[in-house]
């Protein structure tokens, strides 16, 4: 077998998975998110690390996030809707090329389409009965490389059923939030 496809490091991939398999707390990873207003309806994010089998691991990213101009906004970032499909798109990507990788197949292009619409009247409060979010979201995947279509498949239903974002959008998760007035 090659020991990188698609540019993933294939020896890599087994070692840490036969580590989590003798070790279940090598598994546990948890990411942190700090966000901060910025005026109007600009925010940016920083992650300073993650941490990762007990051991704190340092990193350095903003992620900047503003309206449109017709959502009172500057347009100078993507908005958070577009961001959380982003987020949606980038995790599912990780599996569809790790996918392809461990059964060898070398892929040409993935490109994932996200498309969702929701409804002001919900975020801005106008009315009980309609939802502040998205009651779906449709996605479309396009992929192309020297897999067939059987194979491609079964990396789309285990995408499906291993991305942790796809879980997190597919699922109600509870969301424990607190508020701290200085």
């Amino acid at each position: 077998m090659q020991s990188r496809v698609n540019g993933l490091d294939l020896t890599a991939l087994g070692e840490t998975v036969e580590a989590i398999e003798q070790d279940a707390a090598k598994a546990l990873v948890s990411f942190d998110v700090t966000t901060r207003w910025t005026g109007q309806t600009r925010s940016e994010s920083t992650v300073t690390g993650f941490t990762l089998a007990g051991e704190r691991i340092a990193r350095s990213h903003t992620i900047v996030a503003d309206e449109p101009c017709e959502l009172l906004g500057t347009d100078s970032a993507p908005n958070p809707q577009e961001l959380l499909m982003a987020a949606l798109n980038a995790c599912m990507m990780v599996g569809y090329v790790a996918g392809a990788s461990l059964k060898g197949i070398n892929l040409d292009t993935v490109e994932i389409v996200t498309r969702g619409q929701l409804d002001l009247r919900g975020f801005l409060g106008l009315s009980d009965d309609v939802a502040p979010g998205y009651e779906a979201i449709d996605y479309d995947v396009r992929i192309t490389g020297d897999g067939t279509r059987e194979q491609y498949e079964d990396i789309h239903q285990t995408v499906m059923k291993t991305s942790p974002n796809y879980f997190n959008l597919n699922r109600p998760i509870r969301m424990n939030g607190h508020l701290t007035v200085a």
